[in-house]
C-alpha cells in the first residue's frame, strides 16, 4: 500500500468516524429526550436539552469531517483548489460553530461562561494567595463575632 492509498483510508476512516458522531449522537440525543419527556411531562426544558445534545454531536461530527478532508486533501497532493475547497469548508464549519454556541448557550464563543446563579464557583484564573468567597464570607463572620462580644 502506497501512501497516498494509506492517507486516503486514514481520511476516509476518519470522515466515517465523523458521520457516526452525528448519526449516534442524534440516536442518543432523541433517546434521552423522550426518557425525559415521559419522566417529567414538561417538553419545553426538555427540547432545549436535546437541541444542546444534538448540536454538540454535530459539532463533533462536523470536527472530524473537516480533519477528513484536511487529511487527504493537504496530505495527498495539496493544490490550490484543494486547499480553497478544505479552506471554505472550515469556513462553513466555523460558521456553523458559532452560531451553534449562540443559539444553545446564549453567549459568544469567546466570552466567559457565567456560573449558575447562587453557585459560589469561584473562577478558574484566581491568582494564589487570594482568598476565595467563601473564606471571605467565614472571615466576615469571624469579624461579626468578635464585634458583637465586646
Amino acid at each position: 500500500m502506497s501512501f497516498d492509498e494509506a492517507v486516503d483510508v486514514v481520511g476516509k476512516v476518519v470522515d466515517g468516524a465523523g458521520v457516526a458522531v452525528i448519526v449516534a449522537g442524534a440516536v442518543l440525543a432523541s433517546a434521552r429526550c423522550l426518557v425525559q419527556w415521559r419522566r417529567s411531562g414538561q417538553f419545553a426544558g426538555v427540547y432545549r436539552q436535546y437541541r444542546q445534545d444534538l448540536g454538540r454531536a454535530v459539532l463533533l461530527g462536523l470536527e472530524l469531517l473537516v480533519a477528513g478532508d484536511i487529511i487527504r486533501t493537504v496530505a495527498v497532493a495539496p493544490t490550490f483548489r484543494g486547499l480553497g475547497a478544505v479552506g471554505l469548508l472550515v469556513l462553513i464549519r466555523t460558521f456553523l460553530s458559532v452560531a451553534l454556541i449562540v443559539e444553545l448557550e446564549g453567549r459568544w464563543p469567546w466570552q466567559q461562561r457565567s456560573p449558575p446563579t447562587g453557585s459560589t464557583h469561584e473562577p478558574q484564573s484566581r491568582l494564589a494567595g487570594q482568598p476565595t468567597t467563601e473564606q471571605k464570607r467565614r472571615e466576615k463572620g469571624t469579624h461579626d463575632e468578635a464585634r458583637s462580644i465586646r
